[in-house]
């Protein structure tokens, strides 16, 4: 028997920042092949929702205890993104009118990366960090609050409500968002894997769906 210990040198980890931002947008066949890198994003608040308890009374007891389905969604805040994101904001360019969109257009879907930094009482924040793949993202109408410039000039920043629907998973239920920790992670599979994230000189950006991922962590 080993008896428990607290807070050993090495052990005390933490999770901050977000940078690394990639907005993904679909073809037609629904595959997100083209990413471009979201500049300025200030915080992702992730808000899962769903997976609350509905309890069943039978023969005078609680007899079980069932929970609804559990869905995925977030707050983006960033001081801007990218030209691409318009059509994904409700935002249509008008044709053969450089400069100008045009609201209240449809919403396409999206795909998001995101990276949190992973920290520890050693190494602090260069301990390792998680990759965060957002698959069928909609952003919803958000307020944007333009004020005078004074003596404290701040920056707009912009914020939208985020909510997403699940894609297949083999082997487990429909999922929006899958987690990939570095200090886990067989390294040679991650390179692999950013590197279709984030592209390279012969790799088009583009965000693979779970199965792919799943394939890419396990090669041999």
């Amino acid at each position: 028997m080993v008896a428990l210990t607290w807070d050993e040198v090495g052990s005390r980890f933490y999770e901050t920042g977000v940078d690394h931002g990639v907005l993904y947008t679909p073809d037609g066949t629904g595959a997100y092949v083209t990413g471009v890198a979201w500049n300025g994003l200030v915080s992702v608040q992730e808000t899962p929702t769903g997976a609350e308890s509905n309890p069943q009374f039978a023969d005078n007891i609680k007899y079980l205890n069932l929970i609804s389905a559990e869905s995925f969604g977030a707050t983006l805040e960033a001081f801007t993104y990218p030209d691409e994101f318009n059509q994904h904001d409700g935002l249509g360019s008008a044709t053969a009118v450089p400069g100008l969109v045009i609201g209240q257009q449809a919403r396409k879907p999206f795909g998001l990366v995101y990276r949190t930094r992973l920290g520890n009482d050693v190494e602090l924040d260069d301990y390792g960090y998680k990759l965060h793949l957002v698959y069928g993202c909609v952003a919803s109408p958000s307020e944007k609050a333009y004020n005078t410039i004074n003596d404290s000039p701040e920056p707009v920043t912009f914020s939208w409500e985020i909510t997403t629907t699940p894609v297949p998973v083999t082997g487990y239920r429909p999922a929006s968002l899958l987690v990939v920790d570095s200090t886990a992670a067989n390294p040679t599979d991650l390179a692999a894997l950013e590197t279709e994230l984030f592209g390279s000189l012969t790799v088009t950006p583009n965000l693979p769906f779970p199965d792919e991922v799943i394939t890419l962590l396990t090669s041999p």
